[in-house]
């Protein structure tokens, strides 16, 4: 599982067995963990964060979008 961002105490990565499920990121904090979609950015899952930090993660999500997108065709080959 690679990690493609760290932001803050925010360690963002990828499975390396879920290529044929849509472009998404896992994002982990201590024992927290979320996955978002990445398009549209949307929250798929949530594993004990606060709203607010919901909040924050999506805003970097959105941020960095371009790149999250890039790293996930890159590691899984795909030719957009």
């Amino acid at each position: 599982m690679p990690t493609v961002l760290r932001l803050g105490p925010y360690r963002f990565y990828f499975y390396s067995h879920e290529p044929n499920e849509p472009p998404h990121v896992h994002v982990d904090h201590d024992n927290l963990s979320a996955k978002f979609w990445l398009d549209p950015v949307q929250l798929a899952r949530n594993l004990g964060f606060s709203p607010k930090d919901l909040r924050i993660i999506e805003g970097m999500v959105v941020e960095h979008q371009q790149e999250l997108q890039e790293k996930w065709d890159g590691y899984f080959n795909i030719n957009r």
